[in-house]
């Protein structure tokens, strides 16, 4: 492929992008609650806003910057500090409405935390760069996926047939979607900078795949590595003249690319001392071993970036593809990024280069086409199509050591303080009951009965349910106070589970649902309703919201939370407007 077509890949004129189908703007600014389909207008460019100038709730926004702040210090329930420094920035509807810094770029002179003298410590910055580790991989997928647009290569096409070497030892019929879904058979890691520089290269390519292709998930270094050699043989050019001149250079990302000049030294995050290989503090080169010994640049790791050109990258894919006047890549693949492709593989879902649906760091922006990516380093991107919102979370946790411990509970909180800032209106009145985590709320006795009490109201479910557990909303009666029963319910809106449940759980819909449920009852007792919200030890939702809780017995009304409130108790709930 030549520099003509090259240019072509990347540097369609907006005129291309007029007839493009787009959902309209500003009509789910500061929404929680009306999912958006689509893509946002592609003239969307990012602008400095704040929270409450787009319709957001400030405080979540501020609670979880408050709490990643605090963990650049050892707190009660860390031995170290998280890590030394971070880099938050929220972006929804097009308006960047936070952009934070905390802690230091460097503070560590050496691998078991000895602190540097005060004076030589560098503080972190909105602008620091920081080394995305395998947030790098993305860009690989965005360039390999620029070639399936042009007709160069398909996602179909074998591996071989543009790498031939790669044929061997059962891989001749891997293809270049499997590289993508990390569905190739092929293993997790390899350690070449262990080998002689000649050897790196052939070894990856000559794996032996540890599963059939297309039968097995293996989120696999080799995968990337593996793309990444064949977009340099497809195209003639390295990899990062690549990723240069088909997306950084157009979409504007001045401080993105691989190898940094040592002018833009001051302003890196230092990562790890590295004792094996003996690098010492490792500062302005890639962190990761194998990168390092392919010269800085490798499909999976070596891209170094900044908050403001990652949530750049973000506001490119919610816009479809276009930013700025610069298309990058076709709408049609951009859905195929956001689809999942690993459906065999439940919690695994994966688009071409993204993955999906993780709440293990997307938390509450959790849904089916939320996209994003970590790297190794501390690093997390997230881009949420249907609230239109992205969330960077840049750390530099491997400072001084990677076995200080993870910065997932950051990237959560990050994530969740934008799904919280987003409003739930209520379904009915000025305010629903909120919970966004355990709670009950109870009602006063209800009756004497003269028989079965039905009962019906409004929830808003947002949710962990998957493998790793589940979050659920029940319902339960007592005539006592002391042994409760669950109450089997019935709900319908869009994604709400067929047929009577005990439990309600769920994301991704974003809807209100209609619930109702029979409550057993002989004549003459007293009986309490409870609406519980339960949470496993794992990952959470954006939380659960009820509305017009009702409970009739025949054709009395003996519960009716719009006309009187004041006999339920509130137990980890809040009222609220949004």
């Amino acid at each position: 492929m030549g520099k003509t077509a090259l240019a072509a890949v990347a540097l369609l004129s907006l005129t291309a992008l007029s007839g493009s189908a787009v959902a309209g703007q500003g009509r789910a600014a500061g929404h929680f609650d009306r999912p958006q389909d689509g893509f946002a207008p592609a003239t969307t460019v990012l602008q400095d806003g704040t929270p409450s100038g787009i319709g957001l709730d400030p405080k979540p926004i501020d609670d979880a910057w408050a709490q990643i702040a605090a963990w650049t210090e050892k707190t009660p329930d860390t031995e170290h500090p998280m890590y030394a420094g971070a880099v938050g920035m929220l972006v929804h509807d097009g308006v960047v409405v936070s952009r934070t810094a905390a802690g230091k770029e460097l503070r560590y002179a050496d691998g078991s935390g000895t602190e540097l003298p005060p004076q030589e410590q560098e503080p972190m910055r909105p602008d620091t760069i920081f080394d995305v580790a395998s947030i790098s991989k993305l860009f690989t997928s965005i360039a390999a996926l620029q070639l399936v647009d042009d007709g160069t290569i398909s996602l179909s096409d074998r591996v071989a047939e543009h790498v031939p070497e790669f044929a061997v030892n059962g891989k001749q019929d891997i293809t270049v979607q499997q590289l993508l879904t990390h569905t190739s058979g092929l293993q997790a890691e390899v350690q070449l900078w262990k080998l002689p520089p000649e050897q790196r290269i052939p070894s990856v390519l000559a794996l032996t795949p540890e599963h059939p292709p297309g039968t097995h998930y293996e989120y696999s270094d080799p995968n990337m590595i593996t793309l990444g050699v064949l977009i340099e043989r497809v195209t003639g050019h390295p990899l990062d003249q690549v990723v240069q001149e088909w997306i950084t250079k157009p979409l504007g990302m001045t401080d993105t690319g691989y190898n940094p000049p040592a002018s833009k030294l001051h302003r890196i995050a230092a990562t790890e001392f590295q004792a094996d290989p003996p690098r010492g503090m490792v500062r302005g080169q890639v962190h990761d071993e194998n990168a390092w010994s392919l010269g800085g640049v490798s499909g999976q790791a070596g891209v170094f970036s900044t908050a403001d050109d990652l949530a750049k990258l973000g506001q490119t894919l919610l816009n479809g593809g276009a930013y700025n006047g610069t298309r990058i890549l076709s709408q049609r693949t951009v859905e195929k990024m956001l689809t999942d492709f690993n459906g065999e593989f439940p919690g695994n879902a994966h688009g071409l280069g993204f993955e999906l649906d993780q709440r293990w760091y997307m938390a509450g922006l959790s849904a089916p086409r939320t996209a994003g990516h970590t790297g190794y380093t501390g690093t997390s991107l997230v881009i949420d199509p249907a609230s239109r919102s992205v969330a960077v979370l840049l750390t530099n946790r491997v400072h001084p050591s990677r076995e200080w411990g993870s910065n997932n509970r950051a990237r959560q909180t990050l994530a969740q303080g934008m799904a919280r800032a987003l409003a739930v209106f209520p379904r009915e009145g000025r305010e629903s009951f909120y919970a966004p985590g355990a709670a009950t709320l109870t009602s006063a006795p209800l009756g004497p009965v003269n028989g079965p009490l039905r009962v019906s109201f409004d929830a808003f479910v947002d949710t962990q349910r998957d493998p790793d557990g589940t979050d659920a909303l029940t319902v339960e009666s007592s005539s006592d106070g002391v042994t409760w029963r669950p109450v089997p319910l019935t709900a319908t809106g869009p994604g709400a589970p067929d047929g009577p449940q005990q439990e309600l759980a769920g994301s991704g819909h974003r809807a209100w649902w209609q619930v109702g449920g029979e409550v057993p009852a002989a004549p003459g007792e007293k009986v309490r309703l409870r609406w519980r919200y339960g949470l496993d030890e794992q990952y959470e939702g954006r939380g659960v919201n009820v509305d017009d809780l009702k409970a009739t017995d025949g054709h009395r009304t003996l519960l009716d939370s719009e006309r009187d409130s004041t006999e339920l108790h509130l137990d980890g709930w809040t009222a609220t407007s949004r």
